[in-house]
């Protein structure tokens, strides 16, 4: 198996290739070797602390405006299962995945649990081979402009920062009216309101009653911000 490429992609020189071929066995293989733990399930337990450390010492630096309780939330939506499988197949670490017979190229590829898992077994490898500084390095390479460009927007929807911003100043609660229905039964779309103490804070529309409360939420809170 040719590792070059991704040894290239995070200009690694390795020291060791039998720690990232490890990381890159499925368990499945196991049962055809007749082998036992000679898959990336210890190097994921590895590898899952180094991102979650790196990614909480870049979010701390870049977002100064966070509390904890953002940062956390930010945090959890960068290293999700899906983000990090995501992250597996935009470096092709997938395509070297080895895998016995129970598995298939197409189950492995559409697994986010698998890829997720791989990821993770992967920069453990990296850090077992080198090291702190140059896993940080590599590591920050790959989450540091997600993590620079999401902000609380992208993990905070607009009715839970609505209500966090009410309740900050009073105790009561935004409340979600119904006005109106329009369209046929199969493509209805809903107009809503949201008022505070009787005063209307903002409207909106959607395709769900849901929709329509997060978009009359966004309105509110444009023009508290104004």
């Amino acid at each position: 198996m040719d590792f070059l490429s991704i040894f290239s992609r995070f200009h690694i020189k390795p020291n060791s290739e039998e720690l990232y071929l490890l990381a890159l066995t499925h368990p499945s293989a196991n049962s055809e070797q007749n082998t036992k733990h000679q898959d990336y399930e210890r190097l994921e337990f590895v590898g899952d602390s180094v991102i979650g450390f790196v990614t909480a010492d870049l979010i701390f630096n870049l977002h100064p405006e966070m509390d904890q309780g953002l940062m956390s939330k930010l945090r959890s939506y960068l290293v999700c299962s899906k983000s990090l499988a995501n992250y597996c197949r935009k470096y092709q670490i997938n395509e070297y995945i080895r895998i016995g017979h129970s598995i298939s190229k197409d189950q492995l590829y559409k697994s986010d649990k698998i890829l997720e898992d791989v990821f993770e077994a992967f920069m453990g490898a990296l850090y077992l081979d080198k090291g702190i500084e140059e896993t940080y390095r590599v590591v920050k390479d790959i989450f540091y402009e997600d993590i620079l460009n999401t902000g609380i927007d992208d993990i905070v929807d607009a009715k839970t920062r609505l209500q966090e911003e009410i309740q900050s100043e009073y105790r009561e609660a935004v409340k979600y009216v119904l006005i109106g229905e329009s369209g046929p039964a199969h493509d209805r779309t809903f107009e809503v309101e949201v008022l505070f103490n009787g005063l209307i804070l903002g409207r909106g529309s959607g395709k769900s009653k849901k929709a329509a409360e997060e978009e009359a939420a966004k309105d509110a809170l444009s023009k508290r911000s104004v």
